[in-house]
């Protein structure tokens, strides 16, 4: 049995976040970051015009990034590197589809406060253990290996409290994937209607939240927004595990979001016991062990 002294070998493999901060090193690519100030000669219209999604916008000079829409594919980091840079963070989950894009616009907080605490009445009856419904609403799949990958032994997602169910009856978090297919539109709606209250969904990816590549046509919607009411949106082509994970917390109230706010319960009480999964000691992904 080759396994036995591997295993011994190798140790605990299983990631402690979000216990204890983990990631995937300097050199991923979690997101796109956009410099504050650019010169006022730089013209980064060559960039808009090759984003294949159409993510970045420039109004008066200033460039905007949309995270919704972004696929990292790196172009406009390689002709503007002074402009926009890789970053490996992965907590890049928000709540309000407006807060995806970067830099942010602080002028609308009260709105996205209001979002947080509407979202954190509805989690507080949320118990121990929560359950989540899948929905592929016309992905090309890469999402959905980042999904199964949260039951490996090296994310454990079950450790935290948190299932996977066949039943929508049985669900509190509805995790769509997929640029929303005509197709599915409708068996999406009857599997949200179903979903005993109160009920979050997580839109998974850039497909799911934009429609991607595929964008907005005769066989897509250009994202679920217009079929269901979208809490949280994780950004990303596909997101990461640990990018969905952080998605599933901030859902739950368990970790702010990626704009700074609070999410649920307010983040000081997140570890201590009580409605949804217990998490003792949780801390930002931003100080080292």
């Amino acid at each position: 049995m080759p396994w036995i002294p591997r295993g011994m070998r190798n140790g605990i493999v299983t990631t402690r976040y979000p216990r204890h901060p983990d990631g995937y090193g300097p050199g991923f690519r979690g997101s796109v970051a956009v410099a504050r100030d650019v010169a006022d000669d730089v013209n980064l219209e060559p960039a808009t015009q090759a984003c294949p999604t159409g993510a970045i916008k420039v109004l008066e000079g200033r460039p905007d990034l949309d995270r919704g829409r972004c696929i990292l594919c790196g172009r406009c980091t390689e002709l503007y590197p002074q402009v926009f840079r890789f970053q490996s963070d992965f907590e890049t989950s928000v709540i309000a589809r407006r807060a995806l894009v970067v830099p942010p616009d602080n002028e609308d907080r009260e709105s996205l406060e209001r979002a947080r605490q509407e979202l954190g009445g509805r989690v507080k009856s949320l118990r121990r253990s929560v359950h989540i419904r899948h929905v592929d609403a016309g992905s090309d799949g890469s999402e959905e290996w980042e999904i199964a990958a949260l039951l490996s032994p090296v994310y454990d997602v079950q450790r935290l409290g948190v299932f996977f169910t066949a039943s929508p009856k049985h669900a509190d978090l509805l995790l769509v994937t997929g640029a929303g297919s005509a197709g599915m539109l409708g068996p999406l709606r009857e599997t949200y209607d179903v979903m005993p209250v109160p009920k979050v969904v997580i839109a998974v990816g850039a497909d799911a939240i934009s429609g991607g590549l595929i964008g907005e046509g005769y066989a897509t919607r250009g994202g679920i927004g217009r079929t269901l009411p979208v809490d949280v949106h994780v950004p990303g082509s596909p997101p990461s595990p640990f990018g969905i994970l952080h998605g599933i917390l901030v859902a739950v109230g368990l970790l702010p979001p990626a704009d700074g706010g609070r999410s649920g319960r307010d983040a000081p009480d997140a570890g201590r016991t009580g409605n949804g999964p217990v998490i003792p000691n949780v801390r930002h992904h931003e100080a080292a062990p």
